[in-house]
């Protein structure tokens, strides 16, 4: 008897490729959240600043800009504003054609901030101030504290005042920084300075004799920092005063030519005039000529 034939074998199955594709499939699926969170989150910063923006003008603030525009996808935010008008109710305040913001999506309590054409300080009596420079920028994070982690750097800065205008104290300066720092015990610590600042004609440093550069450090730690609070920067100032609040001075210094003025430490307070009053360790470098200056340019009456 002839055996049987054998079946057949099954066709061999063709491999699957759902591990060829899924990784694809899974980046697309990742750019599809990730871009739908990205729109937003930049719905959210808009809604933000437009209600930022109401609430400071119902209090008495100005805050203007011509145009506004949100890119950065996929992992940044950018914020250009065209056209910025910003002030406070006693009349301070900053106009610039452009400002620009940019935080990382995943960190918009960290904004960064710039202005390549400058900007005019607004003064409510001594006039408007052009300034120019080749780096302006800052630094914003944590703003719901306070005082918010904020820095501000200036270089190669140019000031300009209007024919008439009270002039700053500065013509120029290589280096401007303002430091802002939130602390415990309801602390905050601010700190500036110039670097190589050369004084303008017919200011008040400029009647100092000798060379006309300046340099300036301000380090200070103020206290009830959370009660600096008003309408305009002088109710605040008042307001904080009121609550007890007073200026402990770690470094202070202005120099400015061949005399120099410094102090180490003090702590200072606001008298109900409005002016700094205590004590300082204070030392003095060839203070009695800078005295003359002042006195002879009517800055200061003259010594008995």
């Amino acid at each position: 008897m002839a055996p049987s034939p054998l079946p057949d074998p099954d066709p061999a199955r063709k491999p699957s490729r759902t591990g060829l594709y899924a990784p694809f499939l899974l980046a697309l699926v990742v750019s599809i959240v990730w871009s739908g969170m990205w729109i937003w989150l930049r719905g959210e910063t808009i809604r933000q600043m437009d209600a930022t923006a109401a609430a400071l003008r119902q209090a008495g603030y100005g805050v203007e800009w011509r145009e506004r525009k949100v890119t950065g996808w996929p992992f940044r935010l950018d914020v250009t504003l065209k056209g910025v008008s910003l002030r406070e109710p006693s009349g301070w305040g900053l106009t610039t054609p452009k400002l620009e913001g940019e935080a990382f999506a995943y960190a918009l309590k960290h904004w960064m901030f710039a202005t390549e054409d400058g900007f005019t300080l607004i003064r409510p009596n001594g006039g408007p101030v052009e300034v120019r420079g080749r780096v302006i920028r800052a630094s914003l994070k944590e703003p719901e504290r306070r005082p918010p982690a904020l820095s501000v750097e200036g270089l190669d800065l140019t000031f300009h005042t209007a024919p008439g205008a009270k002039p700053l104290s500065l013509a120029s300066a290589e280096r401007v920084e303002l430091h802002l720092r939130p602390g415990p015990d309801d602390q905050g610590a601010i700190l500036f300075k110039v670097e190589n600042g050369l004084t303008a004609p017919g200011s008040t440093l400029a009647a100092i004799p000798g060379d006309s550069r300046v340099t300036l450090t301000w380090d200070a730690i103020l206290s009830r920092v959370s009660r600096f609070q008003g309408a305009t920067l002088a109710e605040a100032g008042q307001a904080w005063a009121l609550a007890g609040g007073t200026l402990q001075v770690r470094q202070a210094q202005v120099r400015a030519g061949d005399s120099s003025l410094g102090a180490q430490s003090g702590a200072l307070v606001v008298d109900p005039d409005g002016y700094l009053a205590g004590t300082l360790e204070v030392t003095v470098t060839k203070g009695p000529e800078a005295l003359a200056g002042l006195a002879k340019a009517g800055r200061v009456p003259p010594a008995a």
